[in-house]
């Protein structure tokens, strides 16, 4: 198994109350420019949908491809949401919070003092996954509540 010293937590990006799978984000990393970005496999370990499902991207055991400099000791982990251009808030539902947490917890306690850190924290240029993660951290791993994104039909 690899070294992990970093949790990192992304969005995909999306509007608001579109779910995506690992499945679609998947096509979109694999398929060859200039539709996808033609790599071998999702960059993230883990996605998590709008439902709070939690599917499987990348093997924990090979290197992701999520965050530059950092892929080699790291773990992606992919919000669904988080919006598009002006409305990049990163609203997620209550769901999408609690499976953060549980799977955030259980990684932790698998990768003994890892670090859980956002995008935004190792490549400055980012606003992914559009919200604090240090602040999320501090206050228990609650949703923030201005990020709260009610469940969609």
């Amino acid at each position: 198994m690899r070294d992990i010293t970093k949790i990192i937590i992304h969005c995909s990006a999306t509007p608001h109350g579109r779910d995506v799978r690992a499945a679609t984000i998947r096509r979109w990393h694999t398929a060859p420019p200039p539709v996808g970005r033609g790599w071998a496999d999702i960059g993230y370990h883990f996605v998590i949908c709008l439902d709070g499902t939690v599917e499987n991207g990348r093997p924990l055991e090979k290197m992701g491809a999520h965050a530059a400099n950092h892929n080699a000791y790291s773990v992606g982990i992919c919000m669904v949401g988080g919006g598009t251009g002006g409305d990049a808030i990163g609203r997620y539902t209550p769901a999408q919070w609690q499976s953060l947490a549980t799977l955030v917890a259980e990684l932790e306690a698998r990768f003994s003092g890892a670090t859980v850190i956002g995008h935004r924290q190792v490549e400055s240029h980012k606003t992914c996954p559009n919200f604090d993660v240090p602040a999320w951290r501090a206050g228990g791993m609650a949703p923030l509540a201005d990020h709260v994104l009610e469940a969609t039909a």
